[in-house]
């Protein structure tokens, strides 16, 4: 099949993006390493999402954590909205690095694409479970890492079903559709990845903006805040981590089958662009 843009021009459009990207993160380093005092797991989380996403994701950094006056960070990032911003950013950090590495490893062996997609989906949740949210969450619990885990398998997984139901369509799609956006060697495959996980971001948003406001998840926090449960205040954290969060397992059910239904429907409506094959 014939590419769908021609080939010069998505080469220039895919060399401004890198070129772009490529000073996104210079400018994010510097002002992670002078400026802005985000926890570790927050700048390597904010590192991966503006690889990932470029100068949109600079954009969102810029919007929602980059304090503007020396020691402003808690009150610049208290609002609910950049609460929710944060918690969706190390969710989706998380996320995309599975589904990209697994998606390199997975073109190198051969496998189908539907096969592909499941790889891809339990590694992104393995990694999001184990490193942006149970690590994150472990000062929070006193250093205990498999109460953290415990802790946040829920969020973990209706926040994970949210984010590929916008990545699986675009992924599978343009990678079925377009010459060469399966082959990690080529910047195709890079730039769909990019506009994939803006698609998940937008997907999650709304389902990381509610376990915020529910005190099931956590978002953005200054580095010298950070302090477990119980110990005063949490450092710009909208939710009280101290209370225990009044949602019922039947609603908490609920919500995983919900998102899972999601899911099936995202991966339904793929089936109809290209085939999808086990």
């Amino acid at each position: 099949m014939e590419a769908i843009i021609p080939n010069s021009i998505a080469g220039g459009v895919l060399l401004l993006w890198f070129i772009l990207t490529g000073l996104s993160l210079i400018f994010l380093v510097y002002d992670l390493h002078t400026n802005t005092p985000s926890m570790g797991i927050m700048k390597l989380a904010w590192f991966l999402i503006v690889l990932y996403t470029g100068p949109f994701g600079l954009f969102i950094f810029l919007l929602t954590c980059r304090q503007p006056l020396d020691e402003s960070h808690d009150e610049f990032i208290k609002d609910h909205w950049k609460q929710s911003i944060g918690s969706m950013i190390h969710c989706i950090a998380g996320d995309a690095t599975g589904i990209i590495l697994a998606a390199i490893v997975t073109f190198q062996l051969g496998f189908p694409n539907g096969l592909d997609l499941i790889i891809e989906y339990s590694t992104a949740y393995l990694f999001g479970l184990l490193v942006f949210q149970a690590l994150f969450m472990k000062s929070m619990l006193g250093g205990n890492y498999f109460v953290a885990i415990k802790k946040t398998i829920f969020s973990e997984t209706v926040s994970m079903n949210m984010v590929m139901v916008g990545m699986i369509p675009v992924m599978a799609i343009m990678r079925g559709l377009i010459p060469g956006g399966d082959d990690p060697k080529g910047l195709m495959f890079w730039g769909i990845a990019s506009v994939a996980t803006i698609a998940g971001g937008l997907t999650a948003y709304p389902m990381n903006s509610w376990l915020v406001g529910s005190g099931l998840k956590h978002g953005m926090m200054t580095a010298a805040s950070s302090k477990p449960i119980g110990h005063g205040d949490m450092g710009g954290m909208k939710m009280d981590m101290s209370k225990k969060p009044d949602v019922s397992l039947g609603k908490k059910l609920g919500l995983v089958v919900l998102t899972f239904g999601f899911l099936a429907l995202a991966v339904w409506i793929t089936s109809f662009f290209i085939e999808l094959k086990l």
